[in-house]
């Protein structure tokens, strides 16, 4: 049997993936077909799904609601805010990783040159310390959220739902280890492993023009898969790659 619900709050092809990955794990549902003009979801299942069931499935998403009224408001109101999307600037898309990264090079920096001498080795330390230790803070914020974006392009998390929990534990005990210098040949090359295979998913994602939301900084804001992921995962694969060099 078919089914179909109006959905408000989705705005792009991200928005498109993500409902219907949440959907689709609902018992008893067999596929799902988002049709973003209209503001709907056409649900396919084998066996009758009360719509309190699948409102309860997107709960960790008020941004998303579904229902069965009405869809001529829901449509202008998803037509609206796909064009107060499309009008942000650069810099308001991007202005929470900017100023995060601002920040954590400014202490990094501070820091470096407290020596009286520039330490590009204690700069890059602080800043990888800085850097995992403030992703993994938002994406504890709402892990499911997380885990959930993540599996949309990760290559092993579309394999196994539960590598974005790990990843979010991974990041936060890589953030620990540059903080208090801990056996850091081993973490700079494990954390090189870590990013790269992690870039590959956000390349395919690129390179296949996918308008899906990056997972980088969790949940909290809602940032698109772009170049600029591609940058931030591989500064992180340069500098621990030079600072094992150092070390060896």
């Amino acid at each position: 049997m078919t089914h179909t619900y109006n959905i408000t709050g989705m705005t792009c092809d991200g928005c498109i993936a993500k409902v219907s990955f949440l959907l689709k794990r609902t018992p008893h549902v067999k596929d799902v077909e988002i049709n973003l003009e209209k503001g709907q979801a056409t649900v396919t299942m084998d066996e009758h799904i009360a719509t309190s069931v699948l409102q309860d499935t997107l709960k960790d998403y008020p941004k998303y609601q579904l229902s069965e009224g009405s869809r001529h408001s829901h449509v202008e109101k998803n037509i609206f805010a796909a064009q107060a999307e499309e009008s942000k600037s650069w810099i308001q898309t991007y202005k929470p990783i900017v100023l995060i990264f601002g920040y954590i090079s400014c202490i990094s920096l501070m820091t470096a040159l407290s020596r009286k001498t520039f330490d590009i080795m204690l700069f890059m330390r602080v800043f990888m310390a800085g850097f995992f230790l403030t992703f993994s803070f938002f994406k504890m914020l709402d892990l499911k959220g997380f885990a959930s974006s993540y599996a949309m392009y990760d290559i092993v998390a579309k394999k196994f739902s539960g590598w974005g929990y790990v990843y979010a534990f991974l990041e936060l005990g890589l953030g620990l280890a540059f903080a208090l210098d801990f056996e850091p040949v081993f973490v700079n090359a494990f954390t090189a492993v870590l990013m790269t295979v992690s870039l590959l998913g956000v390349f395919q994602s690129v390179l296949n023009k996918k308008k899906i939301q990056c997972a980088c900084l969790g949940a909290v804001f809602n940032l698109p898969m772009s170049t600029v992921t591609i940058i931030e995962d591989g500064l992180m694969i340069l500098m621990s790659i030079v600072m094992l060099s150092m070390y060896l």
